[in-house]
């Protein structure tokens, strides 16, 4: 369908809207016009990525004379290939009613990893080792010496790519991570380097939110995007978190052993060089003399991780003196390293600024805050020049340097913290030292000022005035939607206590008393016998999931669970969980049913859908805080009481609750799709808590299920899904229209946002 939005006609690759879809467009709108920042919540199932895509890709195609790029970050790959997907649908829709002269180009941007197409280097087993692999091929020095002896494996499709130099080139079309495969395998070119070099030039690019926050790899990805686009965080409710791992480093004891042998090679290279070739390392120094850290344009095959620090915080003057010749900046750095693995022989935990940890550097082993900030770019200059291609090898080196670099550049919104030990496990010693970001407004800041638009859009971002305080930038439109449902298709309940009357809680003094853990246990088995096909169960951490399944398996209650659903648990391997999942859809798929154990805060809650019948019912046993007593949750906690007025106990619960609403919108995938959400704990039923929820399920829960006990639970599970086998009209009767076609639209014109609102 097409239809008018003010001055632009939107075109839409189905037969109906969704109001709430009308009424998100309607705020994007605003915000591009404004060329502004916006935040939008906006329900899980109810078509947010093909609205965004078919709003901003018509805003472009209305305004021919300066057209808007778009940059769409998504969390992981998964989300990549189905927005690329949607965009697929939604471009064939454009060029079916208005012909070739719209023609656009897309595609995503992933690691080698995922597009490399060579087979001796895509078989390696991690990310670092396939980079490393490539670059031992396509390195400008290997490439080189290829030319004079045949036997130097180079990789013939970096080759290709290099040989068709300007022919190389996508034509118009939306290409997935598959098509961008296969159309390397065709043309004989690399798809990596294709996609990289092409990236400039799309009208769209996905990829994931590291390539615009993380200044390593942001640096060398998306430094020549233009001012004109449109950003878009989609999922965005960890954005400040994504934010602070970008900047944070960690240095273990492997850490500086790993360095040290690093230094030793180097230092080998180097004498070997001074053997061999000693007007190599006499150009660089010439260089550096001159004032050029890097080589200006680097060719492609050459570019490593760019500098950890922030674009504009980055020095532009000349490197110190002392560390210009190679074998000096070496001795800094086993200075640097016998300093950190002094730091790390601590008995107690340390935690102090970068200001005085850097005087304290100066003080004992004589390195300057100025060398600090130019370890980086030292670093890498120095590998260029001794040609080094293992650059999975040199990885402890470079954590060093980017510590050092980020300690000596920031002054403010970091602390260092040394732990001699887990404080879960105070017998093995495992000290650690770490450079902690406290504020995720810096990582974020360069993508505010560089683009003239960025939306952040998730379904979970309630209270919605705390993003703006968190990443310090006022947006033009901050909304929260709510969804238009035909029938009350979402069943949230809150349950405060068993059977028994026994107040239910993960509280610290109350999550092992015996009487919670049989209680949790109890709902679950009444529940396994009421509900049709798969249950969901979220618990607060690995260690209390692993002990209340013991503490049922030694009662019989997980065997009688057992007798009606098969049960399937989550672990912290990757290959285990993805085999329990499986299985769960497979038992689910023949009818039996079955549920599943999962933790809030792992690898399940975050990008696994439960559809349908995968998921009638989530149950979330407890509130999932953070580990309270962590040393950098409390520096975090204390740097925003500081600087941004965020109290720790209102941090703390909003955290604990967007995780809390992102697990049990799993179950809502659809509008056609029905489920239940039990919260049980009785901290739920209080007001501070509960409010934090994000408004569509808020706008659910009636007063008459928030103080439930198991028995009143399992009566309104059953009513509850008695009404849902009924029969019911889609596009909503009662004058309360939740599908609207192209003929709706034009009667309402406006009237769909004072309906939503």
């Amino acid at each position: 369908m097409k239809f008018q939005i003010e001055d632009v006609t939107v075109y839409f690759p189905y037969d109906n809207i969704y109001p709430e879809q009308y009424a998100y467009m309607v705020e994007l709108k605003r915000a591009l016009d404004a060329k502004g920042h916006c935040l939008l919540e906006m329900p899980t199932g109810t078509g947010k990525t093909i609205a965004l895509l078919s709003l901003i890709t018509s805003y472009t195609l209305s305004k021919p004379s300066n057209p808007v790029k778009l940059l769409y970050c998504t969390r992981t790959v998964h989300e990549m290939e189905k927005t690329l997907a949607e965009l697929k649908l939604l471009h064939n829709y454009q060029l079916h009613h208005l012909g070739p002269s719209v023609r656009m180009l897309a595609l995503g941007l992933s690691s080698r990893k995922n597009l490399c197409i060579n087979p001796s280097v895509v078989s390696a087993e991690n990310r670092d080792s396939v980079d490393a692999a490539c670059r031992k091929l396509t390195a400008s020095w290997v490439r080189a010496m290829a030319i004079e002896n045949p036997n130097v494996r180079t990789c013939s499709f970096f080759d290709n790519y290099e040989k068709a130099a300007s022919d190389a080139i996508l034509p118009p079309g939306v290409y997935t991570l598959q098509d961008l495969r296969a159309f390397g395998k065709e043309k004989g070119w690399c798809p990596y380097f294709l996609a990289r070099h092409m990236v400039q030039f799309a009208n769209v690019v996905v990829y994931s939110y590291q390539y615009l926050l993380d200044p390593k790899v942001a640096g060398i990805i998306s430094k020549e995007m233009q001012r004109e686009s449109v950003v878009v965080f989609d999922e965005a409710h960890n954005i400040d978190n994504v934010c602070i791992e970008a900047l944070s480093v960690s240095v273990r004891s492997q850490t500086l052993e790993g360095a040290m042998r690093n230094l030793n090679r180097m230092s080998q290279e180097i004498d070997r060089l001074k053997a061999t070739d000693a007007g190599r390392l006499r150009a660089e120094y010439n260089r550096l003399v001159e004032g050029l850290a890097q080589r200006g344009n680097l060719p492609i095959g050459d570019t490593w991780f760019a500098n950890p620090a922030l674009p504009d915080d980055i020095l532009k003057e000349a490197v110190p003196g002392n560390i210009r010749r190679a074998e000096h900046f070496l001795s800094v750095l086993r200075r640097l390293i016998q300093y950190f693995k002094g730091r790390l022989q601590t008995e107690n935990v340390e935690k102090e600024g970068p200001v005085s940890f850097v005087a304290s550097i100066n003080t004992q082993v004589g390195i300057d805050q100025k060398m600090l900030r130019f370890c980086y770019d030292r670093l890498h200059s120095l590998m260029l020049t001794l040609e080094i291609t293992d650059t999975d090898e040199f990885l402890h080196i470079q954590t060093i340097c980017d510590l050092a670099t980020l300690v000596g550049t920031y002054t403010r919104g970091f602390s260092i913290i040394i732990e001699p030990f887990d404080e879960r496990m105070p017998h093995i010693p495992d000290p650690v030292l770490q450079l902690c970001c406290h504020d995720a407004s810096l990582a974020i800041k360069p993508v505010f000022e560089r683009f003239q638009s960025v939306v952040i859009t998730s379904g979970t971002l309630s209270p919605i005035d705390l993003y703006p305080r968190l990443l310090n930038f006022n947006p033009v439109v901050s909304q929260s939607f709510t969804m238009s449902l035909t029938r009350d298709c979402i069943c949230p309940m809150v349950l405060t206590r068993g059977s028994d009357q026994l107040p239910v809680s993960t509280k610290y003094d109350l999550r092992s008393d015996p009487g919670v853990e049989k209680n949790y246990g109890k709902l679950l088995l009444e529940m396994v016998s009421v509900v049709p096909d798969g249950i969901v169960c979220f618990f607060v951490s690995y260690s209390y999931m692993d002990g209340i399944v013991n503490s049922w398996h030694e009662s019989g209650i997980l065997k009688e669970i057992m007798q009606h659903k098969l049960v399937f648990i989550e672990t912290q391997d990757v290959v285990e969980t993805t085999l329990a999942l499986d299985n769960y859809r497979r038992a689910c798929d023949c009818g039996r049913g079955a549920v599943f154990f999962s933790v809030a805060r792992g690898k399940v809650a975050e990008g696994i859908d439960f559809d349908r019948h995968y998921g009638r019912l989530v149950i979330m046993f407890g509130v999932p805080f953070q580990y309270t007593l962590s040393r950098i949750l409390l520096a975090r906690l204390e740097y925003l009481r500081e600087t941004f007025q965020i109290k720790e106990g209102d941090f703390l619960t909003f955290d604990a609750l967007r995780q809390a609403a992102q697990c049990v919108g799993r179950v809502i995938r659809s509008k056609a799709d029905y489920g239940m959400m039990i919260f049980a704990d009785k901290r739920y039923s209080r007001h501070d808590k509960r409010s934090k929820l994000p408004g569509w399920i808020l706008s659910h829960l009636r007063d008459a299920h928030l103080n439930l006990s198991t028995d009143m639970a399992v009566h309104i599970a059953r009513e509850f899904l008695r009404k849902m086998a009924q029969p019911y009209d889609k596009t909503g009767a009662m004058g309360k229209k939740t599908l609207l076609s192209q003929e709706d639209l034009q009667k309402t014109g406006n009237g769909i946002g004072e309906m939503l609102f």
